[in-house]
């Protein structure tokens, strides 16, 4: 497992250090565990709403607009002091880190012990945890969380050959975690075309001459209907891959989208992990309606679920998800791992037999699309580069991929 700091170890060395700020991987640490620290959030309205920190053990968190201790400084300040008259620190955030460190800066004058977040949400973003999910002599595993986004990604190495399945943006991370385990990356493996966040799969199999794998039916943007201009190597059923000691199988789960697979990686040890991207999560599975056609594909969620799944992924197989709508959904070590047999027990929006009352489930329960997954869709097949910035934009906020309710 990760080793983190305590909470009281990483406020006493800040402490200590007469430190103003705190950085995105301190505060993480720090809420590993139940926690006194208080979140004060000056973000707009909107920007507030859309997203903020969350993690297993989420602090009380304040929201009060940077415009409001502008405007009314002595009224925002009593406010704050009156949650925190036990001395407990304040952590400041905002968007980029400007406008929380002024607010910190004024809190400390009024006597209140006040840390600014560095970097604010932008930073937040863009941490990624690595924790181990199991180290054998034969082979291990890494979850990669982007944890901002509720975005996981799995790393396989074997025999000193390495698999990263749905790989998050940024792959120098990926390529900074192989260096470290001395293992060459072979496969990249996206189980579809994602429309929430921008896969570095095209950029690795460039950077590193790895392999970069998808299923053609995703290779094709449902909405525009243009070919991907990409260089991949396509995917099919029932396909076989190899890495080091470990037996991939590819099963086509459509049902997210029409190219969705799964990974079926079988162990030598006789372990079974099975990565089920949008398809299936810890406490939900995936919506049907990101390219346009949801009352088309919900019954192809409802046969992949209830029908593939049943009857070509064994029950004592580890899912590893691609995503997670809360932090809760993680075990005691952090991880997003559940068995199969445990799924269809405990996650409730599978306790259905009957596929006409599925599907009318599922479109009544469909949660908001944000606009900008269309476009997404697009990077991820080759049909638009956008800047660092542009893309930054493009994936503010949590995913939305999984059934709401």
């Amino acid at each position: 497992m990760s080793t983190v700091l305590l909470e009281a170890d990483v406020v006493a060395a800040l402490r200590a250090a007469n430190r103003n700020e705190i950085f995105v991987h301190e505060l993480y640490a720090a809420l590993q565990q139940p926690t006194n620290l208080l979140l004060l959030d000056v973000r707009n309205e909107e920007e507030f709403q859309m997203w903020r920190i969350e993690t297993r053990h989420t602090p009380e968190t304040l929201h009060l607009p940077y415009f409001f201790f502008l405007e009314e400084e002595e009224k925002a300040v009593d406010q704050v002091k009156e949650r925190v008259q036990d001395g407990r620190p304040v952590v400041v955030v905002c968007a980029k880190g400007g406008a929380s460190d002024y607010v910190a800066e004024r809190l400390r004058e009024a006597g209140v012990y006040a840390i600014n977040l560095a970097g604010g949400m932008v930073e937040w973003g863009d941490f990624y945890d690595v924790r181990p999910v199991t180290e054998q002599p034969d082979y291990r595993l890494y979850q990669v969380d982007r944890v901002a986004r509720g975005c996981v990604s799995w790393v396989f190495i074997s025999k000193g050959e390495a698999a990263i399945v749905d790989p998050l943006r940024y792959g120098e991370r990926y390529v900074k975690l192989l260096e470290q385990q001395n293992a060459q990356l072979k496969l990249l493996l996206d189980t579809h075309a994602h429309a929430d966040h921008i896969s570095s799969g095209p950029e690795l199999a460039k950077m590193t001459g790895a392999t970069y794998y998808l299923h053609p039916y995703d290779a094709i943007h449902p909405f525009d209907m243009l070919p991907a201009r990409m260089e991949y190597t396509m995917l099919h059923d029932g396909q076989r891959l190899k890495l080091g000691a470990l037996q991939i199988e590819v099963v086509h789960t459509p049902g997210h989208t029409l190219g969705q697979v799964n990974f079926l990686v079988t162990a030598p040890d006789g372990e079974t992990f099975c990565c089920t991207g949008d398809n299936l999560f810890i406490e939900s599975f995936g919506r049907p309606d990101l390219g346009g056609q949801g009352e088309r594909w919900a019954p192809l969620v409802y046969d992949t679920i209830f029908g593939v799944m049943k009857q070509r992924v064994p029950g004592h197989a580890w899912i590893l998800p691609g995503h997670y709508a809360s932090p809760a959904e993680a075990n005691a070590e952090g991880l997003y791992v559940k068995r199969l047999e445990d799924l269809w027990r405990e996650n409730r929006s599978l306790h259905f037999d009957d596929k006409e009352r599925f599907v009318e489930f599922v479109l009544g329960h469909l949660p908001y699309m944000p606009p900008q997954y269309v476009q997404i869709k697009r990077v991820n097949i080759g049909l638009s580069s956008p800047s660092l910035d542009e893309a930054d934009e493009l994936e503010l906020g949590k995913n939305i991929c999984a059934l709401s309710g």
